[in-house]
């Protein structure tokens, strides 16, 4: 059972980057996407988005490192 957390700390220390990097990407997709008339409400939307979502990562990478080294067991 160690083992498995210590490998699953590893998938969070993983997800958690490629989560940040798969929301950049569609913001950035969905803004130069957006007519000009909506472009500033798709901005506004896009930062709430990630400023509520990158704690939550980075609570996922630390979550990870801990499950990694073991201090779970």
């Amino acid at each position: 059972m160690n083992t498995i957390k210590k490998l699953l700390g590893y998938v969070w220390m993983l997800l958690a980057p490629s989560i940040i990097l798969f929301l950049v990407y569609e913001a950035y997709d969905k803004i130069s996407k957006a007519p000009a008339a909506l472009q500033s409400n798709v901005i506004l939307q896009w930062v709430i988005i990630l400023l509520i979502f990158t704690p939550i990562c980075v609570g996922f990478f630390i979550f990870g490192t801990y499950a990694s080294k073991g201090e779970y067991e």
